[in-house]
């Protein structure tokens, strides 16, 4: 390695990308090609980031396996921070493997870091806590702890374990200290901004106020019966029931949590499960049958009882009932909420974590640009959406950890 090599790779390491550039920017060869490559990853230009690490890991010559394994698990860093997600592991186990072989744990290491966090990012919880089960990050760098600290907080986040989530943010600070890398310690801060910031909206009697992440986890501690609009499923302490695949019955619950103690007449459960704008005697017939459907399907957390002007939730063991719902209850709020990380995303990426169609998608997106909300670049497969977070509003993602390793 020469010296401006090395000189370009240590500025790299210190988060000082256009040092590392002033050194090597007129250089073609295959380590410059993949250090610029890494430079301008951190100056946020990843469509040329990519390029140029695919130029490296094709310019280092067949001797060169542990360069360019390198260059791949750069490049699947790259792929996950601009949210291309239709990668396989296949390519980075095997970069892995190399890196493994020959020595390079730390390097091998962030592979593993990114498959997990690829796996957070679709929504594969058990599978991401698995992986990271077999990951110890005592003997790494500073800035690959941050990493390993940022996923777990990004688990716990997940999950609601909000001490857990502080905890491991916790611990990133210092590591990002210790690093001493401004990016680094940027990222950790905004990722604790998350736990900072209304996380879900409480309703009861008609009246709601925004919750943190902490009062959510004390809230589904409770003895409460808690009809949650996040997941769309009623549960208590004991019991957990989904009604995600069933619409009609969870807006009834909701309307009827809503209003506990009081009742809700026919005609308003007729419009919010329904969408009649007027009730007609079809109608209020169907509503008694979704009732007895509600009933059977709660089964030990409440009953559902008639009224003179409609239906009243009666919870069996709980002593109050509560509504938990999004911050900001939108009809594409789903979408808002995966762009609100400030990133930017192509349509099929957004359909992955979503579970959705990519016509249903880009439709919600063809909806939001045209209220303004979402703005788009490039076209075909190239076109990316992105919008500037919510202000004031916590998302339920983790930040992309940093590009450097």
């Amino acid at each position: 390695m020469d010296s401006l090599i090395a000189l370009a790779a240590r500025a790299l390491a210190a988060g000082d990308p256009l040092g590392a550039l002033k050194r090597i920017a007129l250089r073609d060869d295959a380590p410059a090609l993949a250090l610029r490559g890494i430079a301008m990853a951190q100056l946020g230009d990843l469509v040329r980031a990519k390029a140029l690490m695919r130029s490296a890991a094709r310019a280092f010559g067949p001797k060169e396996a542990v360069a360019r394994a390198r260059c791949v698990v750069a490049e699947a860093e790259i792929a996950l921070a601009s949210r291309d997600l239709g990668w396989t592991a296949k390519t980075l186990d095997a970069a892995r493997a190399t890196l493994e072989a020959h020595g390079d744990r730390a390097n091998a290491a962030h592979a593993r870091y990114l498959v997990v966090r690829r796996l957070l990012l679709i929504g594969r919880l058990d599978e991401a806590e698995r992986a990271l089960a077999g990951l110890d990050p005592t003997p790494f760098p500073p800035a690959l702890r941050v990493a390993h600290e940022l996923v777990v907080a990004g688990i716990a986040m997940r999950r609601l374990q909000a001490k857990t989530a502080r905890a491991a943010l916790a611990r990133a600070e210092r590591a990002a200290r210790h690093a001493g890398i401004p990016a680094l310690t940027a990222e950790v801060a905004n990722a604790s901004l998350i736990l900072d910031t209304p996380s879900a909206r409480l309703i009861a009697s008609g009246e709601d106020r925004l919750l943190l992440l902490d009062e959510v986890e004390t809230l589904l501690a409770s003895k409460a019966l808690v009809v949650d609009a996040c997941r769309q499923l009623v549960r208590d302490p004991g019991t957990v029931v989904s009604l995600a695949r069933r619409p009609v019955l969870f807006a009834l619950a909701r309307a009827l949590g809503e209003a506990w103690p009081e009742d809700v007449p026919r005609d308003t459960l007729v419009a919010r499960a329904f969408r009649a704008k007027h009730a007609d005697e079809s109608h209020r017939a169907r509503l008694r049958v979704e009732m007895g459907r509600l009933r059977t399907v709660l089964g030990t957390l409440g009953s559902v009882s008639a009224t003179k002007r409609g239906f009243v939730l009666v919870p069996r063991a709980a002593r109050e009932v509560f509504v938990l719902a999004r911050p900001v209850e939108d009809k594409h709020a789903a979408v808002l909420v995966f762009l609100a990380d400030g990133e930017s995303w192509t349509s099929s990426a957004l359909a992955l974590v979503l579970g959705a169609s990519q016509r249903t998608v880009q439709r919600s997106l063809d909806s939001l640009a045209a209220a303004g909300k979402v703005q788009s670049f490039g076209r075909g497969r190239a076109r990316r959406w992105l919008t500037p977070p919510v202000p004031g509003f916590a998302t339920s993602l983790l930040l992309p950890a940093p590009l450097t390793q």
